[in-house]
């Protein structure tokens, strides 16, 4: 399998950040968004943003900026659906996503979600991690995704599908497991931003 193109996934409207861009945020000194590029493009073919609106505001980080193609803030899976068909454009085969609040994810998720993904005609892997009420959580905005199935994924999101899960039942999805329970916390509210300081 060729080596995946990353995106990171920055569409949503953080309405509990009081709304903005939550990636522009900073936490020791470095915006979040930035960190999980350092994270992130190590691990891939070629990286790209997917956010929504002018894409002049992150002209700093000199990447391609992708924009939903499906109206009306559909959540994750249309961002996902934008990766893909970027991929598809750059001739790759395979998508890797990142959210763009979620500074310490792992620095093998790349490698960890294709072994899980081998021998999958359509490699879809979700990331997830122990979970001491539910036994795991799965990570919908980090995961493998194939260009394969993005015209699958864009019937189903114009048929109304917006949760990740469902979609990725349907078609087999399998769960790569991370040990550590914190390494995709997210900054959601300004309290997790104070936390995010403390772990750092």
């Amino acid at each position: 399998m060729k080596q995946p193109y990353g995106v990171i996934l920055a569409g949503g409207l953080a309405t509990r950040m009081g709304g903005g861009d939550k990636g522009m945020l900073t936490l020791g000194g470095q915006t979040l968004l930035s960190r999980v590029i350092d994270r992130l493009a190590p691990q891939v073919a070629g990286l790209a943003l997917n956010a929504n609106g002018d894409p002049s505001r992150f002209a700093q980080f000199e990447m391609p900026v992708i924009a939903d193609s499906i109206e009306g803030f559909a959540g994750p899976l249309a961002g996902v659906l934008a990766g893909l068909d970027w991929v598809a454009a750059q001739g790759g085969e395979t998508l890797v996503t990142a959210a763009a609040d979620t500074p310490f994810f792992p620095c093998d998720l790349v490698p960890q979600l294709l072994l899980k993904g081998e021998g999958m005609a359509h490699p879809l892997v979700l990331a997830a991690t122990p979970d001491p009420k539910r036994g795991t959580a799965r990570h919908p905005t980090f995961g493998l995704w194939p260009v394969a199935l993005r015209d699958d994924l864009r019937a189903a999101l114009k048929g109304g599908l917006r949760k990740v899960v469902l979609w990725t039942e349907k078609h087999d999805g399998r769960e790569a497991l991370f040990p550590d329970e914190d390494a995709f916390f997210n900054v959601n509210t300004p309290q997790d931003l104070t936390r995010a300081e403390t772990m750092l």
